[in-house]
């Protein structure tokens, strides 16, 4: 299922209208319009837009099902991203991110992946 399916069904399972989604995002109808019919493909910051007029987490609009990664997320944190205060750090985090070298964004995540897979290691125990 391509994203505009995914967001329009989304949407119709809030039940709610184009005009509504306008109204919490600023963006223009026709614009959601061809998004959900696929003639336009949004960016990313408008993914972002759409998932919090919507109230949800982005991942739900690229996957039917709860991704493998979300798992490892929820076990310390449930729910983490799913709020404003998330989002606004996950975008300061991403403004940082990449000011940085490549050299040191690898380091960055590197250093996140050891302290995810201690805490999933932890938790088994």
């Amino acid at each position: 299922m391509e994203i505009g399916e995914r967001l329009k069904a989304l949407r119709e399972q809030k039940d709610m209208s184009q005009g509504d989604v306008e109204k919490r995002t600023g963006l223009l109808r026709c614009y959601i319009s061809r998004v959900e019919n696929g003639h336009t493909v949004p960016s990313i910051e408008t993914i972002e837009k759409l998932a919090r007029a919507m109230e949800v987490p982005i991942y739900v609009l690229f996957y039917e099902a709860e991704p493998p990664a979300s798992q490892l997320l929820q076990s310390g944190a449930a729910g983490w991203g799913s709020s404003r205060r998330d989002a606004r750090t996950l975008h300061r985090f991403r403004k940082l991110m990449g000011r940085m070298n490549k050299g040191n964004q690898t380091l960055l995540l590197h250093l996140a992946q050891k302290m995810a897979q201690k805490k999933a290691s932890s938790t088994r125990k």
